[in-house]
């Protein structure tokens, strides 16, 4: 029986759409994620005896890169919304610490765990870079809650834990960036740094981040001014609440940011953060977080589905015992590993700092960097990359979304104690 593309995609995306509202209140309080239903329900639905489409991200490397980097850019702008901690260096300490230690260590160990795996040094470096953000879009049962308001509303109250996580969720996905730009450096012009070394520090590493961060800030304050106080006689934004503003502004940013060859999904986040340091008490904030929330929600759950459906559809036929070992040891060691080195020295305790190093989760915004990647040079060892990636990913939905609710409630327990015997710290410039 053939079945129509068009007519199946609504199919999918009508069950996406109710599973996207139902779901969320049956897995909240079990040690269960919506991540994991959903890719169990995607894999099931394309073992069907129909001739669906396979849903096989290698076959459109631009359309991946695209639906990945959309769900990724929403993810981002929710992600910075709904973060109460006002920006200041020491009270983001935690998550400079996972930015500058944890990420560089995560990609040389996979780096080095790719190529004893076999694949070329290239290759390793490109999986590195691509499994060494941690993902913003599946990570919700871990992080920060929705934005605190009104006039009672404590900004210092976050948990150090769910902070960490969110922040650097919004933050190395992005950072990610030019160490991706290396491996298709090293696969175009061969590993003499003479070659590309210095291009690649001014402007791949320094120039585009800066391009980003400017950007980001001159169009959260811009989204703030027209939100809360416009000039003359115009309407604020916020007397007339359009939760859609959330991802105009996210557009604006991101499409702002790349004609310029920055790196968007930088600029997304710290627009982001900037708009929420606006007028913070304000009710609009919610809308805003609410909207762009519900317009992510919808987006993974069919990634969710379709992903599923790349599981049962090939996608993991290049595996071997030692790249499907890459996958495990990224997961349970490497990340662990490089969180707690990065973490030495902080005034969390030891349970904190095991929360955090553990729950780097894996996702799409991988997903997005290697069709980028595969797109933008040639190189080897393609599938297997795809192979391992995935698996990493099902290793992480799986474990992490058992693994998060029991973790988030002794974070809770702990951090009630904790301010039990001592008030909130004051803002720290």
């Amino acid at each position: 029986m053939t079945v129509d593309p068009y007519e199946a995609a609504l199919t999918v995306g009508g069950i996406a759409a109710l599973i996207a509202a139902w779901v969320p209140a049956y897995t909240s309080r079990r040690p269960l994620s919506l991540p994991v239903v959903l890719v169990g329900i995607g894999a099931l639905f394309f073992l069907l005896p129909f001739r669906f489409p396979t849903p096989d991200p290698r076959a459109h490397l631009d359309l991946t890169e695209r639906t990945t980097e959309l769900v990724v850019i929403v993810a981002l702008m929710g992600a910075g919304l709904k973060i109460d901690r006002p920006f200041a260096w020491r009270r983001w300490g935690l998550t400079w610490r996972m930015i500058a230690i944890a990420m560089p260590i995560t990609i040389g160990l996979t780096a080095l765990a790719g190529g004893l795996a076999g694949l070329a040094a290239s290759s390793a470096l490109l999986l590195g870079s691509v499994l060494a953000p941690t993902d913003p879009v599946l990570a919700s049962d871990v992080q920060v809650g929705e934005p605190s308001l009104g006039e009672d509303a404590n900004p210092h109250a976050e948990d150090d834990v769910r902070f960490t996580l969110t922040s650097e969720g919004g933050l190395n996905d992005a950072m990610a960036f030019p160490f991706v730009y290396a491996a298709i450096a090293v696969t175009e012009h061969g590993w003499a740094p003479s070659g590309w070394a210095l291009e690649w520090v001014a402007w791949d590493l320094i120039g585009r981040t800066a391009i980003a961060v400017a950007v980001g800030w001159v169009v959260g304050r811009l989204l703030g001014i027209v939100a809360f106080r416009p000039p003359g006689r115009l309407s604020a934004l916020a007397e007339t609440p359009q939760g859609f503003v959330a991802i105009a502004g996210t557009l604006l940013a991101y499409g702002t940011t790349e004609l310029i060859h920055g790196y968007g999904f930088l600029a997304v986040f710290v627009a982001a953060v900037v708009l929420r340091g606006t007028e913070r008490h304000h009710e609009f904030h919610a809308d805003l977080h609410d909207f762009a929330e519900q317009v992510e929600n919808l987006l993974v759950v069919a990634l969710l589905f379709l992903f599923g459906g790349a599981l049962v559809s090939g996608i993991l036929g290049a595996l071997t015992w030692q790249r499907a070992a890459v996958a495990v040891v990224v997961v349970f060691v490497i990340r662990p590993l490089s969180g707690l080195v990065a973490l030495v020295g902080s005034e969390l305790i030891a349970a904190e700092r095991f929360v955090i190093s553990f729950f780097g989760i894996r996702g799409f915004g991988s997903v997005y960097y290697l069709a980028y990647a595969l797109a933008a040079a040639s190189f080897a060892d393609a599938d297997a990359l795809w192979s391992i990636v995935a698996l990493t990913m099902v290793i992480s939905i799986g474990v992490h979304g058992i693994g998060a609710t029991p973790a988030m409630a002794f974070v809770d327990r702990t951090y009630r104690s904790r301010r039990r015997r001592r008030p909130a710290p004051e803002e720290v410039g």
